[in-house]
């Protein structure tokens, strides 16, 4: 008899975002006629850039002509070409890759949640908090996390590195030796990010217990902040310690097109092995279990990386930064305290009186007809924030804020 896995069953109730949209429809249902105006979830809204478009076409084109089609790719990890373009990127940051480091894959979510099956399963694993749900869930999936979730959504089996405005968002490294820790800069949901002198505290305390660092730099097309490190490999060392996962989806708009890739450097260092082992089971598993990125999409995501493509997204980009201005300064003239939304798409608000994360959303939504995701469904220290999305049209990023100006009762 086929049996379910029972680490499913220790998951947390709802996944975040799906209970959003449950509360969302209940209102709707009970308040006919009215219409909400969406600052939640992270999903781009700009139409692509016409040069994006024009790769994509001629990624079509090409499987029309038997001179140019392609099937399967010799190494699903990537197109040769896309594979270049991307160790440019780098080398414009001052790192050096190899170009086997690199792995395209069909995003950066996916593979934040695949990278810790080549870890051993009774790993330690630690968690920047609040943090992007997928990082606990997924490993709650693959049976680590001792049992079920707390009341407050925590696993008593993780380490927790708390961010709070105390801290400036960005955690201390853990006090006691931790396997694999997950770090986001530009973070989501808070928006802060990291110095150069933070990222070097986790390096360092990596390399000394012989951990690894699974670092999310999806969001660092948004940092303008020179001064701001846009890659951990930006930082002494990292290369023996640290794996970076990124994507297109919120610098070109890729959210349903699908396109990211991860760096695994071969200097890679894990406890149990020589360095090169952690390489190389990654390179196994994406070519045993994925079949690589649509070879349409990386002519795409080609077109992003070209001189024309950057200067086509970092317009978009600075539309939505724009969106973020409008509503951090809609929210401090109503009073209130808002961070991020600076060298990041979100913002991260404390909700007045000390209010409970959910109790807020349900008044936002009441009161102004404005969604936008509680924070504690980042993680037990996001709980009495929340976070707001400044992706959309930029008439509905102004109606939004209108509404709360006018219509929040604080």
């Amino acid at each position: 008899m086929a049996r379910s896995n029972p680490a499913f069953d220790n998951l947390a109730a709802g996944y975040l975002f799906p209970e959003i949209g449950k509360r969302v429809r209940a209102f709707l249902a009970a308040h006919p006629g009215i219409s909400v105006l969406r600052l939640g979830i992270g999903d781009t809204t700009e139409p692509l850039p016409a040069s994006v478009i024009q790769g994509l076409h001629w990624g079509v084109e090409k499987l029309a002509h038997t001179d140019t089609y392609t099937g399967y790719q010799d190494d699903s990890c990537g197109m040769p070409g896309m594979k270049a373009a991307l160790l440019t990127r780098y080398k414009r940051l001052g790192i050096t890759l190899d170009v086997s480091d690199i792995f395209v894959s069909d995003g950066a979510k996916s593979d934040s949640a695949n990278l810790q099956s080549i870890f051993a399963p009774d790993s330690i694993i630690a968690f920047q908090d609040p943090a992007y749900p997928v990082y606990v869930d997924s490993n709650v999936m693959a049976g680590r996390g001792n049992g079920k979730a707390a009341d407050n959504g925590s696993y008593a089996g993780f380490v927790y590195m708390p961010c709070h405005e105390s801290n400036g968002f960005f955690p201390a490294v853990p006090k006691k030796k931790v396997d694999v820790i997950y770090l986001c800069s530009p973070n989501n949901p808070t928006g802060a990010v990291a110095t150069h002198a933070q990222l070097k505290t986790f390096v360092e305390y990596a390399r000394a217990n012989k951990s690894v660092i699974i670092f999310d730099a999806a969001y660092s097309a948004y940092i303008s902040d020179p001064s701001l490190p846009r890659s951990i490999f930006e930082i002494e060392g990292a290369e023996t310690c640290a794996i970076e996962i990124n994507s297109f989806s919120k610098e070109a708009g890729f959210t349903g097109v699908r396109l990211g890739w991860t760096v695994v450097p071969k200097t890679l260092l894990c406890e149990d092995g020589e360095p090169g082992k952690l390489h190389r089971l990654w390179s196994r598993r994406q070519n045993t279990m994925f079949n690589g990125a649509s070879n349409i999409v990386q002519e795409g995501g080609l077109a992003v990386l070209s001189e024309k493509g950057q200067e086509e997204c970092k317009k978009i980009i600075t539309h939505y930064m724009e969106n973020a201005h409008i509503i951090k300064c809609g929210l401090e003239e109503r009073g209130l305290h808002v961070f991020g939304g600076i060298n990041a798409p979100y913002l991260w608000l404390k909700t007045p009186g000390s209010m409970k994360s959910w109790d807020f959303f349900d008044k936002l939504l009441s009161e102004t007809h404005v969604v936008g995701t509680p924070g504690s469904g980042f993680g037990p220290s996001g709980e009495g924030y929340f976070r707001l999305s400044a992706f959309g049209h930029r008439e509905g990023i102004e109606k939004a804020v209108d509404s709360i100006r006018k219509n929040l009762n604080l």
